[in-house]
C-alpha cells in the first residue's frame, strides 16, 4: 500500500520536493528534487487517503481542519511543486475521472439565475467590509491590480489599473457609464471624478452596496444600486466590467453578452476586464467552487470571444495581463496575514486557513499555472474606435496629468 501511494504521489509532483510525514511517522521524499522544498505532515489516515483520491478539495479541506499542516515552507511553495515544470504531473485515475465528470456536468453546476445568483454572491461578498479592508487597497479594487512598472505600490497600481481602463473606454464628459459588477464603488467614483461621467454601478451584494452608496452620498453623477444587470432596460454610451464576468458561468455567456449589445449604444463602448486562461476550457476547482466561488467559472478565450461574436458585437482591443495578478495577491496576502489577529477577531482559525490557501493557490495559478487577465474592448460599430493603440497610452497620460498629486475623489478615506 504505502508503495503505491508514493508512486501516486511522486507522479503529481512535478517540480521540485515534497518531504511528507505520513500517518504513523514514515517520511518519504517525492518530486524532480531541488527547489521548492516543502515539508508537510498528514496527521490522519482518513485524510491521507482523501487526498490521493481526490486531491481538490480534500487537501485543503484537511488544511482547513489542521489535519495536514507544513512544517517548512510556505502554501505558495507548495502550489509551485504541482506545477508541470520539470515533467508533466500526473494525477490518480480517480481524481482524473472526477475532474472528467465535472466537466461534463459544468453547465449544471453553473445554473446562476437570478434567484443562484444573488446566493452565490452573498457566499463571497456579503462578508463583512472590515475584512475586505484589511488587505485591499485604499479604495477597495478587489481585482488585478496594473503594474505599468514593478516599483508601484499597491495603491498606485489600483489607480493605474482603473485609468487603463477609463483611456480604453475613451469616455467623454458627461457620457452615460455603466458599470456591471460595481464592488464598493472605487471604479464608479473614479470614472466620476476623472472623467467627467454619470455612472450607474450594479451589484448583488447587499454589502457592498451599503459601502458605495456611503461613499457615493450627496452626488448626483454616481449612484449605485442592488440590481441584476439582466433586469436593466436603457442604452449607456459606456460599458465596464470589472471581475464580475467570473461570476457569469459558461451556460450564461450568451445572456451576458446579449444584453450587453441591448444595453449598449450604437457608438458605445465596452470593456471587460475578466480572469482567463491560457489554455483549452477546463473545470472550476473543487475547492474553489464549494467555499469561495460557488457557480464561478474562469474562461478560455475561445469561450468569451465566440460569444461576443454570437452576440453580434465586435472586439476591437484585447490585452493579456500575465503576472500582474500575482503580484497583486502576494500583496493582498502579506497584508491579510498582517492582520491575521484581527481577522481572528471576527471569524476563526478554519476561516483564515482556508482564506489563506484560495490567496496563496490564485497567486501560484498565476506564477506558475495557466492563469492570465483579459482585458477585452467591445463595440457594436468598429469604426468608433482609432484605428492605432496609441490613443490608451495618450488618454492615461492625460488623465493623469489631470487628477494631479490627487484627484478630486480623496482615496484616504474611499474605504470610510
Amino acid at each position: 500500500m504505502e508503495r503505491n501511494i508514493v508512486r501516486l504521489v511522486d507522479g503529481m509532483i512535478g517540480t521540485g520536493t515534497l518531504i511528507a510525514t505520513l500517518p504513523g511517522g514514515k517520511t518519504f521524499r517525492f518530486g524532480p528534487g531541488g527547489e521548492p522544498t516543502v515539508a508537510l505532515t498528514i496527521h490522519d489516515r482518513r485524510a491521507l487517503m482523501s487526498i490521493i483520491v481526490h486531491p481538490d478539495p480534500a487537501f485543503p479541506e484537511a488544511y482547513m481542519d489542521g489535519r495536514v499542516t507544513i512544517e517548512h515552507g510556505d502554501l505558495l511553495d507548495f502550489f509551485q511543486l504541482l506545477a508541470p515544470i520539470e515533467r508533466p504531473a500526473t494525477y490518480p485515475i480517480p481524481a482524473r475521472m472526477m475532474r472528467y465528470a465535472r466537466f461534463a456536468a459544468r453547465r449544471l453546476s453553473q445554473w446562476n439565475g437570478l434567484s443562484a445568483s444573488l446566493r452565490n454572491v452573498k457566499k463571497h461578498y456579503d462578508l463583512s467590509p472590515a475584512m475586505y479592508r484589511r488587505f485591499l487597497d485604499a479604495d477597495m479594487q478587489y481585482s488585478c491590480a496594473y503594474f505599468q512598472n514593478p516599483d508601484l505600490s499597491l495603491e498606485e497600481a489600483q489607480i493605474a489599473k482603473k485609468r487603463h481602463i477609463a483611456a480604453k473606454l475613451m469616455i467623454e464628459p458627461s457620457m452615460n457609464v455603466l458599470d456591471i459588477g460595481c464592488g464598493w464603488g472605487g471604479m464608479a467614483l473614479t470614472l466620476a471624478d476623472e472623467c467627467g461621467a454619470n455612472v450607474t454601478g450594479v451589484t448583488l451584494s447587499e454589502e457592498q452596496l451599503a459601502v458605495a452608496k456611503t461613499r457615493g452620498a450627496g452626488r448626483d453623477d454616481v449612484r449605485f444600486e442592488l440590481r441584476d444587470y439582466r433586469t436593466l432596460d436603457r442604452t449607456y454610451d459606456r460599458i465596464v466590467s470589472v471581475g464580475m464576468f467570473e461570476h457569469v458561468g459558461i451556460r450564461n455567456y450568451g445572456t451576458f453578452f446579449r444584453k450587453a449589445h441591448d444595453l449598449l449604444a450604437r457608438d458605445g463602448v465596452m470593456l471587460l476586464h475578466t480572469i482567463g486562461r491560457s489554455e483549452p476550457p477546463n473545470v472550476t476547482s473543487g475547492f474553489i467552487h464549494k467555499y469561495i466561488f460557488p457557480g464561478g467559472y474562469i474562461p478560455a478565450l475561445s469561450e468569451v470571444s465566440s460569444a461576443i461574436e454570437r452576440a453580434g458585437l465586435t472586439i476591437t482591443d484585447v490585452e493579456i495581463l500575465t503576472t500582474h495578478y500575482g503580484d497583486t495577491l502576494a500583496e493582498w496576502r502579506k497584508r491579510f496575514h498582517a492582520a491575521r489577529d484581527a481577522v481572528l477577531d471576527e471569524y476563526d482559525e478554519r476561516f483564515f486557513r482556508m482564506w489563506d490557501l484560495y490567496l496563496a493557490a490564485s497567486e501560484a495559478a498565476f506564477r506558475f499555472y495557466n492563469m492570465v487577465v483579459f482585458q477585452i474592448q467591445i463595440v457594436r460599430d468598429k469604426t468608433v474606435v482609432p484605428m492605432s493603440r496609441d490613443y490608451i497610452g495618450q488618454r492615461e497620460r492625460e488623465l493623469t496629468r489631470a487628477a494631479g498629486a490627487r484627484s478630486r475623489y480623496d482615496v484616504s478615506s474611499a474605504a470610510e
